[in-house]
């Protein structure tokens, strides 16, 4: 089974939005686990819009699953995984001010960089993922890091799919091959939902986790947030 982590940080921000603790992210965060998801995903940027940096130090001691930082490694976010010590780092190159993800690392040009930064968080015993397209020379550049996953950008998938062309699934499921053949743990994330989830799992071989927030979240203002996160389980099963 394809593991579920929730990424809370619409939560985070609509909390932001009235200041105070409305929602309780911590409390969502217990409820999450509660209902099942096997994982739960942050990604504080440097302006902290949603997800703020004592989140993540204040969720650490209630994230009994799998907690995953995600995030561009710059020193402050360093500093932050370092001293929470989650599950997993996903390395996302995010430029400053970015709204959301955008794109997937240039792991040859940014293999250096990533390889040392990477080396520090497994000396750490911290396991690594890498945000990337599904380019084959990029996985293969992804190999050479270090890391010990991937996680596929799946935006583009999520725009084909949604227009009705499911060849848009193929580049994915090529990476995905390479990835298995080069010894690389697969995550996914960007834009899945239950629309597309099973479609996406049933053609991504040896898929060990999705990472989904503003779907899932969109989903749970009609459906509930429990009916929601076992809704995903069963397409993941």
């Amino acid at each position: 089974m394809t593991k579920l982590s929730v990424n809370i940080n619409k939560i985070a921000t609509l909390r932001n939005a009235r200041g105070g603790n409305v929602p309780d992210l911590l409390q969502v965060a217990k409820d999450i686990q509660k209902f099942g998801a096997q994982g739960i995903t942050i990604h504080p940027r440097p302006d902290e819009r949603h997800i703020r940096y004592q989140d993540a130090r204040d969720l650490r001691p209630i994230v009994y699953t799998e907690f995953n930082i995600e995030g561009n490694p710059q020193h402050n976010f360093i500093d932050l995984v370092l001293e929470c010590k989650p599950e997993q780092v996903t390395l996302v190159p995010d430029a400053i001010g970015a709204i959301t993800s955008s794109a997937g690392w240039d792991t040859i040009k940014n293999q250096v960089y990533l390889s040392e930064v990477i080396q520090e968080f497994q000396r750490n015993g911290i396991r690594t993922s890498i945000f990337v397209d599904p380019i084959l020379d990029m996985i293969e550049g992804a190999k050479k890091t270090g890391t010990d996953r991937i996680e596929l950008y799946t935006e583009e998938f999520a725009h084909q799919y949604s227009l009705g062309n499911k060849k848009g699934i193929e580049p994915y499921s090529k990476a995905a091959v390479l990835a298995n053949e080069l010894g690389l743990g697969i995550n996914a994330g960007h834009d899945l939902s239950l629309d597309n989830i099973k479609f996406f799992k049933d053609n991504i071989p040896n898929l060990l986790e999705v990472s989904i927030g503003h779907a899932l979240i969109c989903e749970s203002l009609y459906l509930g947030l429990d009916n929601v996160v076992n809704m995903y389980l069963q397409k993941l099963k």
